[in-house]
């Protein structure tokens, strides 16, 4: 199977998969990436992420990622994902290829994703800045609107 090694990685480590239905195989490789992902390996792909969209325009002027802090945090992201998809998940990052492709392995990252967000997410300091939001909201227009 010939693949674009590029697009494929960008595709698969960003996990921006909408219509890709899940198998059997890919659910086996998202079960072996979470369960066998550590802390550190959730805490370095929210980095991974983080470093990526800081140069963003709408948010490059709100961080100071410096190239050299995202090339290490690429490289070592580049590391984990070669452990995880050649040593840790090795035989079902092979059944999935084989049986339902390269979106089989975006669903594994996906998930793995997703968990690591949700850990993110989680952790008190963030949890306290999102509620500020609510500090903002009219709650009584939105129940006087929406008839709550």
């Amino acid at each position: 199977m010939q693949v674009n090694l590029k697009k494929w990685m960008s595709v698969v480590l960003l996990g921006f998969s909408v219509g890709a239905q899940a198998g059997i195989y890919s659910d086996d490789l998202s079960r072996c990436l979470v369960e066998s992902s550590t802390t550190n390996d959730k805490s370095l792909l929210v980095k991974w992420m983080f470093t990526s969209m800081a140069l963003h325009p709408d948010v490059a002027s709100m961080s100071n990622v410096t190239e050299a802090q995202r090339d290490a945090v690429n490289k070592a992201a580049a590391e984990m994902f070669m452990r995880l998809m050649t040593e840790t998940c090795l035989t079902q990052s092979k059944k999935a290829i084989q049986y339902e492709g390269a979106a089989a392995v975006e669903q594994g990252f996906n998930a793995f994703g997703q968990v690591a967000g949700k850990e993110l997410f989680a952790h008190p300091n963030v949890a306290q800045a999102l509620a500020g939001l609510q500090t903002h909201i009219d709650t009584k227009k939105l129940e006087t609107v929406l008839g709550l």
